[in-house]
């Protein structure tokens, strides 16, 4: 099975704008695995995002590909396989999304403030809502949390590192960033539940201004802000 990075490569190749489009007919065959698997996996995620998990047909999607069912079974181990394969994805979207927000920051203070509103932001998206928030963790249980957790924290772990403090007692950066992205996902998961995900979403931020001050975080005095690998 290819990795996300590698299964992201291709349904960029394969999806452009959420449309499908024509591709180029691999030569190998490791070529043509990629591309099925791509071709699965942007279908599924438009379909998970518009439908849900309960009601999205793994027959239907592989007939509407012009696929057999064994190619799901073969590739993804069935449609739950499938699914989990597509919050990977969504998930290494997201973080390279939010690295592209920190790195633009004028500073780590801001960037760490970037990373934490734009998960909230992303909370608000309705499709994102019922793949990340609703259906994962309902169809893959702990898995869900696994799937980002460790991401997740240590890009937290290494913002928060880039920034230092004015009291005397050592700090413990891992622990903050287990705290922040404990916080932040259950403002997501409150976000994407609620009846009003805008009025929400404002007093989850407001919420995450308190809490960021509180934590006593000043920038370190740094020429460029730091990658977060």
């Amino acid at each position: 099975m290819q990795s996300a990075c590698e299964i992201n490569r291709c349904i960029r190749c394969v999806c452009q704008g959420g449309a499908m489009t024509e591709y180029a007919a691999p030569r190998t065959k490791r070529a043509m695995t990629a591309a099925t698997t791509a071709r699965l996996m942007a279908a599924a995620r438009d379909a998970f995002a518009a439908q849900g998990y309960a009601k999205v047909a793994a027959e239907a999607l592989t007939a509407e590909l012009e696929l057999t069912r064994g190619a799901l079974y073969h590739h993804f181990g069935g449609k739950e396989g499938l699914f989990a394969a597509v919050v990977r994805a969504l998930e290494d979207d997201i973080a390279a999304q939010l690295t592209a927000a920190w790195r633009a920051a004028p500073n780590p203070a801001t960037g760490l403030a970037a990373v934490c509103e734009g998960w909230l932001d992303l909370a608000c998206d309705p499709g994102l809502q019922r793949i990340l928030f609703r259906d994962a963790p309902a169809v893959l249980g702990p898995r869900a949390s696994a799937l980002d957790g460790e991401a997740s924290r240590a890009a937290l772990t290494a913002a928060i590192a880039a920034l230092a403090h004015s009291g005397d007692e050592p700090r413990d950066d891992e622990a903050l960033a287990r705290i922040l992205d404990a916080a932040l996902g259950d403002l997501a998961l409150w976000i994407a539940a609620s009846d009003d995900p805008p009025a929400t979403r404002a007093r989850a931020g407001r919420a995450l201004d308190r809490l960021l001050a509180g934590m006593d975080l000043v920038p370190r005095p740094l020429a460029v802000t730091p990658d977060l690998a």
